[in-house]
């Protein structure tokens, strides 16, 4: 049996896995935004589970940001308090168990791989749409990190319109095709320029049903959501040529976002020329993710289940 912790900006989610992948005995407590807090708040989860059951092997945490094989977090997304911090040292010290720390979009690829839809493939691509766009290379069945753990950050890539002065971040996918730093942050901005009054909104599902009844503002935003996120994933087919890339995140649990995203590729895909002929001999297919919010959990402790197989 394993803890495997799943850490975000707003949440810890957390759950013992078993060899089989099924997850028990699942909570989430509000993410500390102090060092030493997060610590104590991560290390006494692990704890309570050790109380409780004699044959905890080992602890798997999914968290953001960049990430290093030896489980230093160069960066770990919203909780700046653990730039530069050595998660996996921590985390043993204060539990006598070994640890392993994985990127949370690498978490999400590897899952899948074990029990979830890219069972079959060995070569694909796993996007998480959340508050940024993290991504998870598996290249042969293996998790593609990069020289120096950066590998997957496709949020970072610049797609078109670079603003004239200022930070070009606000080109890129994270800015434009991100479910909150683009979608609902788009959204709200359009709002104001019309409705400076009205309440912004932060819930994708909201803006999407404006979107269904045919309201201006939603069906620009949407429309151009699409095409930018569409423009994001033809580039990554054409340079990394996988077998499928999965989506995910909770976004990915809407029907109505899955078939405007494809219509959105359908579109641009038919419009060029080199795209058009070479899909007659194969292109990767768009598809969700299986394992929705326990993939974090699942994934992270993966590398330990895959090390007990081999001992």
């Amino acid at each position: 049996m394993y803890v495997g912790i799943d850490i975000g900006g707003t949440q810890i989610k957390y759950g013992l896995v078993d060899e089989t992948a099924q997850v028990f005995e699942k909570g989430a407590v509000d993410t500390p935004k102090e060092k030493e807090a997060f610590l104590t708040q991560v290390a006494t989860i692990i704890q309570t589970y050790q109380d409780q059951h004699t044959d905890i092997e080992g602890v798997g945490i999914s968290a953001p940001g960049v990430i290093q094989k030896d489980g230093m977090m160069t960066t770990a997304g919203a909780i700046r308090s653990l730039y530069g911090t050595n998660l996996k040292e921590e985390i043993e010290a204060r539990t006598g168990l070994s640890a392993v720390i994985e990127n949370d979009a690498n978490a999400a690829a590897i899952a899948e791989k074990w029990v979830g839809n890219a069972r079959d493939f060995d070569t694909y691509l796993c996007i998480v749409l959340g508050t940024g766009v993290g991504g998870g290379i598996v290249i042969n069945g293996e998790v593609f990190r990069g020289a120096r753990g950066m590998a997957g950050e496709f949020g970072w890539a610049i797609i078109n319109e670079l603003p004239e002065e200022g930070n070009v971040e606000f080109a890129s996918l994270n800015l434009r095709s991100a479910v909150i730093g683009g979608l609902c942050r788009l959204y709200n901005e359009a709002l104001k320029e019309t409705q400076p009054e009205a309440t912004p909104t932060w819930d994708a599902r909201e803006i999407f049903q404006r979107y269904s009844e045919n309201d201006p503002i939603a069906h620009k935003v949407v429309t151009r959501f699409y095409q930018d996120l569409a423009i994001g994933l033809m580039n990554l087919i054409s340079q990394f040529d996988p077998e499928a890339i999965l989506i995910g995140g909770g976004i990915s649990a809407n029907e109505q976002f899955i078939e405007g995203l494809q219509e959105a590729m359908n579109t641009l895909e038919s419009r060029h020329e080199s795209i058009t002929f070479i899909k007659q001999y194969g292109w990767a297919p768009i598809l969700p993710t299986k394992l929705k919010n326990d993939a974090g959990i699942i994934g992270a402790v993966y590398p330990l289940y895959k090390k007990s197989q081999k001992l």
